[in-house]
């Protein structure tokens, strides 16, 4: 027989309650939204307070989610400029580039709301480079879904359970900046080309995984269902691919088999 305490939602309440009132950092992911529905939900207290940060980093689709959820639940938000864009460390794109970036963050949201600040961090993040961890340490975040034990896989569970089919399978979408190769500045301009581009192959991309790289040479485009396509496919959607990169003054290099995080380059 389980226990309670098995139980992830039940042990991510027990964690949740221990907090008065909490403000949480929502970035438009499945991690921070079911995170914000979880504090409005499984607490009594009316002591939840959404923080959204805006900038050319965050793709526009994120921030209506958000929006969209605040008005329909009646959320207490907050969409504020978290200022990584006049900090020249975070626009010079280094190996720990995130850490810049939620350092930033984090110091506006105290600085915007009091309360503790709450991230929607889960297990699976441990187990990977993640300098914005670092950060959250220095500013004394705190991870209820990390202190509850909780995995991707139990998120999306309970997004599941809170009947937010629109979140429940939202794809990985790290932020537009994780595109632009490790060294090269991060221009806005190249942001919007990502946000653009990736929008504009969605609808041909399918289920797959689909990421718009910014290289020294040009772009990369990549799809995790590449290696399986027909070779008419691949034609089509090369083509594709290369008038949309043309549009825009860029070089399409390829279209390749997707690989996480190959814009990051750990020997710079």
């Amino acid at each position: 027989m389980s226990r309670p305490g098995d139980n992830p939602m039940a042990r991510l309440k027990a964690v949740l309650a221990r907090h008065d009132r909490l403000v949480l950092a929502v970035s438009g992911g499945v991690d921070s939204m079911t995170l914000a529905h979880a504090a409005h939900r499984l607490t009594e207290r009316d002591g939840v307070d959404i923080c959204h940060a805006v900038s050319p980093a965050v793709p526009a689709a994120a921030t209506a989610r958000v929006r969209a959820h605040a008005d329909r639940f009646g959320w207490r938000l907050r969409v504020l400029d978290a200022g990584e864009f006049t900090d020249p460390d975070y626009l010079r794109n280094p190996v720990n580039r995130c850490y810049f970036c939620k350092s930033n963050l984090y110091t506006r949201i105290r600085q915007a709301v009091s309360g503790p600040v709450a991230s929607g961090a889960n297990l699976d993040d441990l187990g990977d480079y993640r300098p914005g961890l670092e950060a959250a340490r220095e500013k004394g975040v705190c991870h209820p879904f990390i202190e509850a034990a909780c995995t991707k896989a139990d998120v999306r569970a309970m997004a599941r359970q809170f009947g937010l089919d629109d979140i429940s399978e939202l794809p990985a979408q790290p932020c537009l900046a994780s595109r632009i190769e490790t060294g090269l500045r991060v221009e806005p301009e190249d942001l919007r080309f990502v946000e653009v581009t990736e929008a504009a192959l969605t609808p041909h991309s399918g289920a797959a995984t689909l990421r718009v790289r910014v290289l020294p040479a040009g772009v990369r485009v990549e799809l995790s269902d590449w290696n399986t396509r027909t070779d008419e496919e691949r034609r089509i959607f090369r083509e594709r691919a290369k008038r949309l990169c043309a549009a825009s003054g860029r070089r399409l290099l390829q279209v390749a088999e997707y690989r996480r995080g190959s814009a990051f380059r750990h020997d710079l």
